[in-house]
């Protein structure tokens, strides 16, 4: 009786714990799964782009929000190379969250997937260093498509992050300038059982979660190294 007790108390206090994992692996889930369909489109990302990422940042079903409601947020998961010039292979993801007060004149009422391309260390050491707002601390464009994103070179351009969405199934270039990004800290300890940051997470060389293998096994098997 005393050990049915126990368990009993202990139920209500772990059961929070597993909602929000299970809630972060719907989301790293999603996101593998609007890369995945992205990357084997004849119009997606070229991998001349994807070939020059750093990390690469994927929100899911980001949908447009009255005005009115207070702040609203995408959520989605960064993932970086690893090595000193973040060059190599693809490491452990950092659940991040979008601001998207300031794209009312970009989303459309129906659901959009975004994608970020950070092209530049400065764009990498911005954004995972804590909040950054797109356009001036990172300078971000729309991406290129088609025959401009085959000859692109973000270096040449001073660029450090390019742009991109998909709604209705046109993947396009967007512009996301006065977007603010931002680690998001409950889902990142719900994913890795205990707070921890970006840098941490990038550079530190953790355990890719069984929840993250689909991301990360699909940005190696597409770009195992920057070019």
């Amino acid at each position: 009786m005393r050990k049915l007790l126990t368990l009993t108390l202990c139920v209500p206090s772990f059961a929070p714990a597993l909602l929000a994992q299970k809630k972060e692996a719907e989301r790293l889930d999603n996101s593998a799964k609007v890369l995945e369909e992205i990357l084997a489109s004849d119009k997606g990302l070229n991998k001349q782009i994807l070939n020059q990422a750093r990390c690469m940042l994927i929100y899911p079903s980001v949908k447009k929000v009255a005005v009115g409601f207070g702040s609203s947020y995408g959520r989605g998961a960064l993932v970086c190379r690893s090595g000193k010039t973040m060059k190599g292979k693809w490491g452990a993801p950092v659940m991040y969250s979008l601001d998207q007060q300031s794209l009312g004149v970009q989303l459309g009422s129906t659901a959009t997937d975004l994608v970020l391309v950070v092209v530049s260390q400065k764009g990498v050491d911005q954004i995972l260093n804590g909040k950054a707002k797109l356009g001036s601390d990172a300078a971000a464009v729309a991406g290129p498509t088609g025959a401009q994103a085959s000859s692109y070179n973000a270096q040449a351009m001073n660029v450090d992050v390019l742009t991109y969405s998909r709604s209705k199934g046109l993947f396009a270039g967007v512009s996301l300038s006065g977007a603010t990004l931002d680690a998001d800290k409950d889902a990142n300890k719900a994913l890795y059982g205990k707070e921890v940051g970006a840098v941490e997470i990038v550079q530190g060389n953790l355990p890719i979660v069984p929840a993250a293998k689909p991301l990360v096994d699909l940005l190696d098997k597409q770009s195992p190294a920057a070019k």
